[in-house]
């Protein structure tokens, strides 16, 4: 699931989207640094895992609207979590000694 969004601009499309139907240039806009280019490809992709409803108004010009499907607000939320509870936990995991990997600091094999 975590592949289906790791694109680096997937969270931010997705944050914009769960409040509520969204256009191209809007998003671009919101979305500060990102090229029309990525967008769409990352437009594209989202919508092809089912994260996304692009909705095509018959109108001229033609106008098109983004949307996160039920899943994806479910996703969004869940990721919000998960970045919260690290948050509340950084100063432990940055206190705490990290793993070594040399060999002479692992107990020996009797």
């Amino acid at each position: 699931m975590l592949g289906r969004v790791s694109g680096k601009w997937s969270l931010g499309v997705l944050s914009e989207t769960t409040r509520g139907p969204v256009r191209f240039a809007e998003l671009e806009r919101s979305l500060n640094g990102i090229s029309r280019r990525i967008l769409t490809l990352t437009l594209r992709q989202l919508e092809e895992n089912g994260l996304l409803i692009r909705t095509v108004y018959p109108t001229v010009p033609p106008k098109v609207e983004y949307t996160a499907t039920d899943e994806a607000r479910e996703l969004y939320a869940q990721l919000t979590g998960l970045t919260a509870w690290a948050a509340r936990h950084a100063t432990a995991t940055t206190q705490a000694d990290p793993p070594s990997d040399s060999a002479h600091d692992r107990p020996a094999m009797t």
